[in-house]
């Protein structure tokens, strides 16, 4: 007979502010050899932010999902760190900036196993399925439809809309594969619609009790430097003076972004249980280093 599977206790954090932003994100890419590319991921997670989350909510050797990778900041902090990493993204650019990011971290002395799948999170999260039960956190970040740039124009309709509409189908498609009591966390990043502050933040803690989750933390992460008692935001002199300018003309204070926010959640440790017990066992991930063809043959490897 099988023992039932027990949910792990992990510590919790001292304190819900994390402070992530001592360097500003050119830096931490920079200087974890980061392919260059991956600059333009504009909505990605600073690596400060994934090393963080991964430190306090895993433990050496768990496993660490990111379904919407981007150009795979979480995936290199979790390797770096010690644990498995799988990503999935949907969208052709960034999955070779992803897959070089991964050989750059395990040509650097990662050691633990690392893959990226490519495709909509739906069917890529299906050939995971040796993974059910198995993964001991997922990390993400809320992702605007706004293209990947700043300097694009951004379309007319509410980008709050499918963001959130996305995140429910990743949320759905991957809840089976959390262990019991296995974390989610979802980073968001503030966003203005003509002219008013979205509640994107109240989106996706509605979408994550939707996928059965329960929310259980709301911490700050910085991306200003925190100096004894003050913040320092990590600005351009052009976006200091812009915010000037719309100040003067507007009359009102401008505040400059300073923080993501991450919205931590658990499975509940019964019907993650029950999926756990039913599925088959864990197959070691595939090594990333064998796999230089599609993702279905890295997978299926």
């Amino acid at each position: 007979m099988s023992r039932p599977v027990q949910p792990r206790p992990l510590p919790r954090p001292a304190a819900s502010v994390w402070a992530t932003g001592q360097q500003d994100t050119q830096t931490q890419l920079a200087e974890g050899h980061y392919l260059p590319d991956t600059t333009r991921d504009a909505a990605g997670m600073p690596p400060a932010i994934a090393t963080h989350a991964v430190a306090v909510y895993t433990r050496p050797g768990d496993t660490v999902l990111d379904p919407n990778c981007g150009a795979g900041t979480v995936l290199v902090e979790a390797l770096r760190a010690g644990r498995h990493a799988v990503g999935i993204t949907s969208h052709r650019r960034w999955w070779p900036i992803a897959r070089g990011n991964v050989t750059t971290a395990k040509r650097d002395g990662a050691t633990t196993d690392g893959m990226v799948l490519d495709g909509p999170p739906t069917p890529a999260a299906a050939r995971l399925a040796g993974l059910t039960g198995h993964v001991d956190l997922l990390l993400t970040a809320l992702r605007s439809p706004c293209p990947d740039r700043a300097d694009q124009p951004r379309p007319p309709a509410d980008p709050a809309d499918r963001s959130v509409t996305d995140l429910r189908a990743i949320l759905l498609q991957c809840r089976p594969l959390l262990r019991p009591g296995g974390h989610v966390i979802v980073t968001v990043h503030h966003q203005r619609h003509r002219g008013y502050l979205l509640d994107l933040v109240g989106d996706v803690l509605a979408t994550g009790k939707a996928a059965g989750l329960l929310p259980t933390e709301r911490c700050i992460a910085l991306l200003a430097e925190l100096r004894a008692d003050r913040l320092i935001t990590h600005t351009s002199l052009a976006q200091r003076r812009a915010a000037a300018r719309n100040q003067r003309t507007t009359g009102h204070p401008i505040s400059l972004t300073a923080h993501h926010e991450a919205l931590i959640f658990r499975a509940p440790a019964e019907a993650a249980q029950a999926a756990a017990l039913h599925c088959p066992p864990l197959a070691p991930l595939p090594r990333y280093e064998r796999a230089h063809t599609t993702a279905a043959q890295r997978c299926a490897a």
